[in-house]
């Protein structure tokens, strides 16, 4: 068995997950794998396959995990010959046929990128963020808590959530870490925070979605794009880094970023030009 690291751009994806007749993650890694002989066209999956979670729909991942039974050859370099350059196996590890790549995490890392302009209104409109209300609605989320009012799951809705925030220009870097993440929850409490510290709500709020009533509207998820699966931590697997792929990687996710500053660039340009 070999564990892959894997890093996405997850804005051209379903989520990672295969769907029928959309294009995912997943779904991707499968059609590489077939293209190398490594899982024959009649197979649904790789022998032993789990992946460590299943992020959504345009969610991206630096430490996205999958893991199955494949021959030696098989490097995160030579995945990549048949990958598109918004996927990327950058890392890999020899595992014990008996690890499970979703079940075996002790701890997984989410990183959301919040735009929020300190002193004057946002591009978007919305008002300026205050840093230590920020801070206090986290500290208030932070625990172990039911977030049945920030999850659609009915289930599995008590969970114990570490997290911290930094300040970056204009954007608050807000790091999430748990056991496991209820579905929208990571989201959800990001937007709660944004709420909280421009003042639309008050940390009582918070208190009530922490409660055992049901608060009715929920707060809706945050958007997608801002989020990336940051770390997922296995006891006693080292991964080591494959010095090609990461290079072509670094190269291939810094094309898209420069791609993504000249669009931004160019918005800017017209957004100021409409308000003159």
């Amino acid at each position: 068995m070999r564990a892959f690291r894997v890093a996405y751009d997850g804005r051209d994806f379903y989520g990672f997950q295969r769907q029928p007749d959309v294009p995912t993650v997943e779904a991707t890694v499968f059609d590489a794998l077939r293209s190398l002989s490594v899982l024959s066209a009649d197979a649904a999956k790789p022998s032993g396959y789990a992946a460590a979670g299943r992020t959504d729909r345009g969610v991206s991942a630096l430490a996205q995990t999958v893991a199955f039974e494949c021959p030696d050859w098989l490097t995160p370099r030579a995945l990549n010959s048949e990958l598109p350059g918004t996927i990327r196996a950058w890392a890999s590890a020899d595992v014990d046929d008996s690890f499970h790549a979703t079940h075996d995490a002790v701890r997984r890392e989410y990183t959301y990128y919040l735009y929020a302009p300190k002193h004057t209104e946002s591009l978007d409109g919305r008002p300026p963020v205050d840093d230590e209300r920020a801070r206090a609605a986290l500290e208030r989320l932070c625990g172990s808590n039911d977030f049945r009012n920030l999850t659609p799951d009915e289930t599995g809705t008590r969970r114990g959530v570490s997290a911290r925030l930094t300040r970056r220009g204009a954007f608050l870097e807000i790091e999430f870490a748990a056991g496991g993440f209820a579905r929208e929850l990571v989201r959800r409490l990001v937007s709660v925070i944004q709420h909280v510290a421009t003042g639309e709500q008050t940390l009582e709020w918070i208190d009530a979605l922490l409660g055992p009533s049901t608060v009715d509207p929920r707060p809706p998820p945050a958007p997608p794009e801002p989020l990336v699966l940051s770390e997922v931590v296995y006891p006693g697997v080292g991964f080591e880094r494959d010095p090609g792929a990461t290079k072509r990687a670094r190269r291939a996710f810094g094309n898209r970023a420069v791609e993504s500053l000249t669009a931004g660039r160019l918005l800017r340009s017209v957004s100021d030009g409409v308000d003159q």
